[in-house]
């Protein structure tokens, strides 16, 4: 059985991929009797995976500092509220991954004989 910090790395180095950080923050909100410091918890963890691929913007650092100290306060119970209001009027709040642009040195600058091309209209 793995050791407490050998379960931390793993969670944390899984918390990398997108898709499992969102799946993860999501399955959280989706607790019916959660605990005050689980989402503050969670949040920490994805946010700790983000710097360690130097991922996190300082603009996302100075909401995550605003956003934990509204949590440490109130230990998500507004969250929580609106997540309950939510379902109580048939909706369901998802956390998905945001489609985000390529910085411009990523993208290809190849042009291919379709993109030069205009499409033919269709009437």
């Amino acid at each position: 059985m793995p050791t407490s910090d050998s379960y931390r790395e793993s969670l944390i180095e899984s918390l990398k991929d997108a898709e499992h950080a969102a799946g993860f923050i999501g399955a959280i909100l989706e607790e019916k009797d959660p605990e005050p410091a689980l989402l503050r918890n969670a949040i920490r963890k994805v946010i700790e995976a983000k710097i360690r691929m130097n991922a996190l913007s300082d603009s996302a650092k100075e909401v995550h500092e605003k956003l934990d100290k509204m949590l440490t306060e109130s230990g998500g119970s507004e969250i929580y509220c609106l997540v309950e209001l939510l379902e109580a009027l048939g909706f369901k709040l998802e956390i998905t991954v945001a489609d985000i642009e390529l910085p411009a040195e990523s993208e290809s600058t190849e042009i291919g004989e379709s993109e030069l091309s205009p499409e033919p209209a269709n009437f």
